[in-house]
């Protein structure tokens, strides 16, 4: 029994031992949603499915760690180098199944009353006289490059010869996504799109020129609303507050210019477009981006911390 237990504990130290900051928060984030999941398993109606999702990937994150230590496999360490970052997928989908059960109220008035008390006009109804379909079209185009925009510095970092640029980059990435889900959680809403505007008539209100359309269908199938359907705030993610487009597209421009990103001024011209789009196309109140630069500054703040704490454990496990 007792040698059983030492070769267990000798695999898991060797797993957290080759275990990244990102992979580290993945794993503590997976089982926060798993210990929610059951926390509320009255609300969550496919909680099971939930927790068991969640704690084959902790094992599959311990066990992937584990082989990238003891293989010198190239597919392996480039899988275990990147997974982190597509794991926010999944991530996200997981919690368009808990945020509106656990905490089935929606604050958008709060925001809608913190929005009309800064500005005195809805900011979505005042911009909307500059509108113009070419303009859209561009807005449409900086909301959509998203996650290209993101993926931009980790590319180059990762061609680089000191990998904990990569490392500490993807990591703070990851962490500002996970840091916008807890925002989610506590402060779920909608947006203006569907309550101070009508969602049906957004292709007529506020028309691009070629793919506006099809771009806005793409960011509604990821958010999980049908093409078509007359409810479809019954089926919108509640993903406002923070503004996460706002505080992730500020993460990678600080990361742009900390590390001296090749395409970094491409990049701020893109990230504020980006930015203004945000309220510009309808999707957030201006106190979801404020919300959003706030969620950046703790980002960096505490990423740094962490990521520091994280690298002394991981150098002590491996002694």
């Amino acid at each position: 029994m007792s040698s059983s237990f030492a070769r267990i504990n000798q695999w898991l130290r060797q797993a957290f031992g080759a275990m990244s900051t990102s992979e580290f928060v993945t794993f503590v984030f997976l089982l926060f949603l798993a210990f929610l999941n059951c926390l509320f398993y009255t609300r969550v109606e496919i909680w099971q499915t939930l927790v068991a999702l969640n704690l084959a990937i902790i094992a599959g994150i311990l066990a992937l760690s584990h082989a990238a230590m003891t293989s010198h496999a190239r597919w392996l360490r480039l899988l275990h180098n990147w997974y982190p970052i597509f794991m926010l997928l999944f991530v996200f989908k997981e919690t368009y199944y808990m945020v509106h059960p656990i905490h089935p109220i929606d604050y958008d008035s709060y925001l809608i009353a913190a929005d009309f008390f800064i500005f005195g006009v809805h900011p979505t109804h005042w911009i909307a006289q500059y509108s113009h379909p070419l303009l859209t079209e561009l807005l449409q185009l900086s909301y959509n490059s998203y996650y290209v925009l993101l993926l931009l510095p980790v590319i180059e970092l990762y061609q680089r010869t000191n990998r904990a640029q990569f490392f500490t980059a993807g990591f703070l990435l990851i962490y500002g996504f996970y840091l916008s889900y807890l925002g989610y959680f506590l402060l779920p809403g909608v947006g203006p799109r569907f309550t101070l505007h009508e969602f049906g008539l957004l292709n007529v209100d506020l028309p691009g020129v070629w793919l506006t359309e099809s771009l806005r269908d793409f960011v509604n199938t990821g958010e999980s609303i049908p093409k078509g359907v007359t409810n479809a705030v019954a089926f919108a993610q509640r993903d406002i507050f923070p503004s996460g487009h706002t505080q992730v597209t500020l993460v990678a421009l600080y990361i742009a210019f900390t590390d001296r990103i090749r395409t970094r001024w491409i990049m701020l011209a893109l990230g504020t477009l980006l930015i203004i789009s945000t309220v510009y196309l309808r999707y957030h109140y201006v106190v979801d981006v404020a919300a959003g630069i706030a969620f950046f500054f703790f980002t960096i703040w505490s990423g740094k911390k962490i990521d520091a704490w994280w690298n002394r454990v991981e150098g002590d496990v491996k002694e």
